[in-house]
């Protein structure tokens, strides 16, 4: 067994093939808004529920809170992207044995608040406080 069969679990490596796979198609240039969305909601039905329920709503929770985000696949997950580039993704709990689903953001988020802050939060429930808290982080990441 190789050092980096050691090193990642085998989720971790067919999250790293399905980003690999995904920069090859963006670099053909082959992908278009419709053929993202449509990807990604098929990523979202591959999820066993209740995660599937949670990422659509999330997904619908973006795209209201920050329209201007496209839907895109962030190594095999739901992401969000500005200008390009990954700003929120949800991930599965069941998909990385993790106890609860994440969502997360990435650098170009504008969630600065002093010299630390959260880029990632679980997500035990879909309450109405949740998903408040998820608008306005998304809306707050956008800038």
């Amino acid at each position: 067994m190789s050092d980096t069969e050691q090193a990642f679990t085998a989720e971790e490596r067919a999250a790293m093939k399905d980003r690999a796979q995904e920069v090859r198609r963006a670099r053909r240039g082959k992908a278009s808004p419709e053929d993202d969305l449509r990807d990604l909601l098929a990523k979202i039905d591959e999820l066993p529920e209740p995660e599937r329920t949670t990422a659509l709503r999330i997904h619908a929770i973006v795209t209201a809170a920050a329209p201007q985000l496209a839907p895109k696949l962030w190594y095999g997950m739901p992401g969000w992207a500005k200008g390009g580039k990954n700003l929120v993704f949800f991930q599965s709990a069941t998909k990385f044995r993790t106890r609860y689903a994440t969502l997360g953001f990435n650098d170009v988020a504008r969630l600065d608040d002093g010299d630390a802050w959260s880029t990632a939060y679980a997500i035990a429930a879909l309450t109405p406080e949740v998903e408040t808290r998820i608008a306005e982080l998304v809306r707050r990441a956008v800038g």
